[in-house]
Formats: structure tokens, C-alpha cells, sequence
């Protein structure tokens, strides 16, 4: 499939989001440039105050689900929209501008919004309608070979695979055909380099590449689990990868000796310095922050939380800044790993990553607003019609590190 289309939150290398641009590090904050300015109008309901042209549902998606498995109950303004920018056969696009109009074939729908649009409506509860929709569109999307891809009729691939996989978990359904199987094809041997890892798709000649966002992603989809995870029973055995067949005589891994051996690579990739570090081409390694979270997600998840404590240190002591960077669905990613791992997303090395993530909602920023006009009103003595105009300048997301499958939900193909 196209590179760009399925990276597409992570398109904005020189428009929103700001791939490209590898001299720029995620705790230098204020050496970043600017995204574009948002539209001046943005849905009142939307999360963030960037472009949501790339991510709107991805992010509010997240969003939502960080806010209810934190316990709050999600505004409904914030529910509504995202139901709104259902398509009529069930389906997501990115961001729909104007809900009213139809869903044509032009519309960019792709199964990482929709999937991440089912696990939203799933936990907050009351659009039971669409979420059935969407659950009968992915599942029509299914590939001959079990797995997805990120656009309606695309080669599968990993990143795809498991979050739907999580959607059809969270909405209590099943697939028509096991994506297991695939999984497991695009596990590598664990005698080979990055033994245990998964491969976002097969290169040229079928090589396979392991990749960590992959990985996380494929650990969960084994494990048939969505984003939001508590910390499974601790295994007797340490992480370590193996080749198929212990205990069973198979010769084809099992889901659960995918999960380990996916589980295993992570384990051991950041068992040196606490979190994972960024391979996009050209770009310097640097901590990536996102792929990080979502690692200690993908461990807890098996229960390897002892593996996964020095890396949930490690982002206590560093991510916060580049959550503040990166938008709501940074914020969000951090709160499900500390959930993961039974900590308090409150008390995150200081920062409380719900009332951040909270202020990046709808309910504040109507009250941003309403402050503001009562200032216009004053400044002009009453005067005006008290309706100021409302520029939102859309925040700086980090240049191509720390996205993670969780955050951006389409990365690109490793290179």
C-alpha cells in the first residue's frame, strides 16, 4: 500500500504533524517549529486543537478511552462528534469536515479509525448501533489471508491486523477467519536477527524486518486484547524467545507463543537503557517515546510488568514534555500504559496526566472561549457583538520520534 497513506497521522512532515524533519529532538520542545495554524473553526466537540485532518478520529478515539478507563465520564459532546463522523456503511475516515454530507467513494475510510472508533464507543457505552456497523465493515474488510490492511482491499499487515483485532475484542465479536495464523507467519525465528519480533509486512523477497511498533501491536493482537489492558497473570517462565512447538510439537507458533517471543524482543531491545530508540531513516537516534509506551502496554499485557518497570520509569521521568508537544492522544497513550501497569495515571513522575488530557478537551476549551469574549467585550466597552474570532494554533507534534502504533495508528513500512 502507499507509504504515505497508511502513515497518514504521521503524514504532516512538512504540513501538520511534521515526520521529516530528524534535527529536531522530543525533549527540546522549544526548538521545534510550528505546525500550520488549525482551521479557525474547529468542531467544537474534537480533542486538541491541531488539524485534524490526518488523526481527528484517531485522537479522540484515544482520548475517550484514556478519560473512561481513568474513571471520568467523557463529555458528550466529545462522544457525539466522534459518532458523527460515522460514514453510513459503518465505516471511518480520518476526519470528515462536514458530517452532513454523504460518505462517497472519495471518502478516505480506513480500518485503524474505524478500529480505534469501535474500542471508544465500545467502553463509553450507548451507541450500540454503531458500533455494530462498524464491527460488520471491518469485518467485511477481512483479507483471504486473515489479516487487514490499513485501506479497504490493501495487503495486510501487523499494525492494522492487531487493532482490529482489539476492536472485534472490545465489542465482544470474532472474526470470520483467524488472523492468528498470519501473525505467526510474520513472527521471526529466534535465531535469527531480531528473533522474537514482528515484521510489519514481508520485504522484498519476503524478508522480514523485525520493527517494535509492529511488535506491540502484533503482542496484543495475539493476545486478542485493545488498547486498554490491565496487567495479565505473571508467567512462571522468563521472557525468552523460542521456537514453536514447546509443549505442543507444533511447527507453527501458537497465539500465545507469538505474544511471548514478540514479548521477548521487547524486553531484551530495551533492557540496556529503559526505552526503545527511533530507526526512521535519516533521522539521529533518539528515545522514541510513543513505541516506548506501547512496549510497556505489549509486556504488561502477558505479565512481565517486572520487564516492563524500567521502562514505565523511565517515561515518568521523561515523557511529559513530550506529551505536552504532542497532542491529546500522546497524553492518552500515557495514561493506558500506566493503567496497564496498575500505577496512577495522576501522579505520572509528577504530572497528572488526565488533567492535562483533559485540557486538551472540548468542556475547557468552551470555557477558554467563553473567557475570552468576556475580555474582547471588555476591552471594547461593551460595544461589541461579543463574538471574538477564535484562531487556534495547532500544536507541534514531534518530528517522526515517539509516534507509537498507539498514537499514530499508521506507521510507515519499515524502510
Amino acid at each position: 500500500m502507499n507509504v504515505l497513506r497508511r502513515s497518514a497521522a504521521v503524514l504532516a512532515a512538512t504540513a501538520v504533524i511534521g515526520m521529516a524533519a530528524p534535527t529536531i529532538t522530543a525533549t527540546a520542545a522549544d526548538t521545534a517549529s510550528p505546525s500550520p495554524t488549525a482551521p479557525a473553526t474547529l468542531p467544537s466537540g474534537l480533542f486538541g486543537d491541531s488539524d485534524p485532518k490526518y488523526d481527528g478520529v484517531w485522537r479522540q478515539s484515544l482520548a475517550l478511552l484514556a478519560q473512561h478507563t481513568a474513571g471520568e465520564t467523557p463529555a458528550a459532546e466529545a462522544v457525539d462528534w466522534l459518532a458523527g463522523q460515522q460514514c453510513a456503511d459503518g465505516s471511518f475516515a480520518p476526519f470528515r469536515a462536514d458530517p452532513t454530507v454523504a460518505c462517497d467513494a472519495k471518502a478516505a475510510v480506513d480500518t485503524n479509525s474505524t478500529a480505534a472508533a469501535v474500542q471508544a464507543l465500545a467502553a463509553v457505552g450507548g451507541h450500540g448501533g454503531a458500533v455494530d456497523r462498524a464491527v460488520g465493515w471491518l469485518k467485511a474488510r477481512q483479507n483471504n489471508d486473515g489479516g487487514w490492511g490499513y485501506a479497504p482491499g490493501s495487503p495486510s499487515d501487523t499494525n492494522s491486523t492487531g487493532v482490529v483485532v482489539g476492536a472485534l475484542a472490545a465489542a465482544g465479536a470474532s472474526a470470520d477467519r483467524s488472523p492468528y495464523d498470519l501473525l505467526a507467519t510474520w513472527s521471526i525465528p529466534c535465531d535469527q536477527a531480531g528473533g522474537g519480533g514482528l515484521a510489519y509486512q514481508p520485504g522484498k523477497k519476503g524478508k522480514l524486518t523485525a520493527n517494535a511498533d509492529a511488535t506491540a501491536a502484533g503482542v496484543l493482537g495475539a493476545l486478542g486484547k485493545g488498547f486498554v489492558t490491565t496487567a495479565g497473570k505473571t508467567p512462571a517462565e522468563a521472557p525468552a524467545c523460542s521456537d514453536p512447538g514447546s509443549g505442543s510439537g507444533s511447527k507453527t507458533l501458537t497465539r500465545a507463543e507469538v505474544a511471548r517471543n514478540g514479548g521477548a524482543y521487547l524486553a531484551d531491545a530495551m533492557s540496556a537503557k529503559g526505552y526503545l530508540v527511533t530507526a526512521l531513516a535519516g533521522a539521529a537516534p533518539q528515545p522514541d517515546y510513543g513505541n516506548t509506551a506501547d512496549a510497556v502496554v505489549a509486556l504488561a499485557a502477558q505479565g512481565w510488568t517486572e520487564q516492563a518497570r524500567k521502562p514505565y520509569a523511565w517515561l515518568t521521568a521523561h515523557a511529559a514534555p513530550w506529551a505536552k508537544q504532542s497532542g491529546p492522544a500522546a497524553y492518552a497513550e500515557l495514561v493506558l500504559a500506566a493503567h496497564a501497569m496498575g500505577a496512577d495515571p495522576r501522579d505520572f513522575g509528577g504530572t497528572d496526566l488526565v488533567a492535562a488530557l483533559d485540557a486538551t478537551g472540548p468542556a475547557q476549551r468552551q470555557a477558554a472561549r467563553h473567557t475570552e469574549t468576556k475580555t474582547e467585550a471588555k476591552k471594547d466597552g461593551g460595544k461589541s457583538s461579543g463574538t471574538s474570532v477564535w484562531w487556534i494554533v495547532g500544536t507541534c507534534l514531534v518530528a517522526g520520534i515517539g509516534i507509537g502504533f498507539l498514537l499514530s495508528g499508521r506507521r510507515k513500512q519499515q524502510l
